[in-house]
């Protein structure tokens, strides 16, 4: 059993956090001739200091960085094109994959990530509850937690200076799987001259008042919800083992969450649902992918796809266009996909997006 489902076991209890949780895919095979090679040098910069020798083979491989934006060491994943070395003058552009809670760029090994010849892959460390932002606490046990520093300031620039990237907004793409759902509509929407698409697998992009439970999963992810219910088992999971720690205060990331006397404005102004027309003034191409779990209310994909439609409502009212899918119970979304939230869905899932994404690249 995973974690993730075990998570949810416990998370029912408080009706949340369990829809922040990612599953990963299998790992990707290794092509032979890329695992007799050494990743390419990086020259540092940018505030990020080179904190071990990268791992991983030519094209497939990660970085370890420390910065003063974040604490702790980060790790960077890279996944080239097959043909990166053999044409000196070519130029890519770049897909920025955030992953869920509480994973690592190092275990998002989907396959689909692999087959693409046309684009680089980046995928930066989000923290097992870094929810892509610069924390209004910075003074927790936790230690710094600007992720958006460290993301859009850092790893772009620093990605651009070392790979052949075509290092423009028309080259840009940014979509990430639950908690990286969310990861990747806030980035477009905050910072819409960097990225031309942005895509949420299974996203948190609801975190407004009529979808309490999203935000229900974030504060639980913060004052590690998981070791606190973990610890009322009777023995059944260890709560020493949680990700989650340490705790921190439920206001640490976005302040107050709670609906009284605009106290939780905050969470309001990083509401991807509510902020959909940032990415229309700005011409950005967006696409919701998300399941239903069957319309089981203990599927943590039930409810994700609640704020999926909700998000789809405000882009209709907008007049945005968009592409949308909710694949249901999985059936006829590929064999790896039963409709839930799940490494399985988000392969099939990718399967989709990259080819779309490429071709917006070549017309670009």
């Amino acid at each position: 059993m995973t974690r993730t489902a075990h998570w949810w076991r416990l998370a029912v209890a408080w009706m949340v956090a369990a829809v922040a949780v990612a599953v990963v895919a299998p790992a990707a095979p290794v092509r032979a001739a890329d695992a007799a090679s050494a990743p390419p040098p990086f020259t540092y910069g940018f505030g990020l200091t080179e904190a071990r020798p990268a791992v991983g083979s030519a094209t497939n491989f990660h970085l370890t960085v420390t910065t003063p934006q974040v604490a702790g060491e980060q790790h960077i994943k890279i996944i080239l094109p097959s043909g990166y070395y053999d044409d000196p003058d070519r130029r890519y552009p770049v897909l920025y994959f955030l992953h869920g809670s509480p994973d690592d760029p190092v275990g998002q090994n989907y396959p689909a990530l692999t087959m693409s010849d046309d684009m680089i892959t980046v995928i930066p460390d989000g923290g097992a509850r870094g929810w892509y932002t610069n924390w209004l606490n910075q003074k927790t046990a936790a230690g710094a937690q600007n992720w958006e520093n460290f993301h859009l300031q850092q790893v772009i620039p620093f990605i651009d200076a070392n790979l052949r990237t075509v290092a423009a907004k028309k080259a840009r793409a940014v979509a990430g799987v639950s908690m990286g759902g969310f990861g990747a509509f806030h980035y477009a929407q905050i910072r819409p001259d960097l990225f031309s698409h942005t895509a949420s697998l299974s996203g948190d992009i609801d975190f407004s008042v009529r979808h309490m439970g999203l935000r229900m999963a974030v504060v639980a992810s913060l004052i590690d919800g998981e070791g606190a219910l973990c610890a009322l088992a009777s023995g059944t999971c260890d709560p020493n083992n949680s990700p989650y720690k340490p705790a921190v205060d439920s206001d640490a990331a976005f302040g107050s969450p709670y609906p009284v006397f605009n106290a939780d404005w905050r969470w309001n102004q990083v509401d991807p649902s509510q902020n959909m027309a940032k990415l229309a003034a700005a011409g950005i191409g967006v696409s919701i992918y998300t399941g239903d779990g069957g319309g089981a209310v203990n599927s943590l994909e039930f409810w994700v796809a609640g704020a999926a439609k909700n998000v789809k409502e405000a882009m209709d009212a907008l007049g945005m266009s968009y592409y949308y899918v909710n694949y249901g119970d999985g059936a006829g979304w590929g064999t790896r996909c039963d409709g839930h939230h799940n490494g399985g869905c988000w392969e099939e899932t990718l399967r989709d997006l990259i080819p779309r994404l490429e071709r917006e690249f070549s017309t670009a």
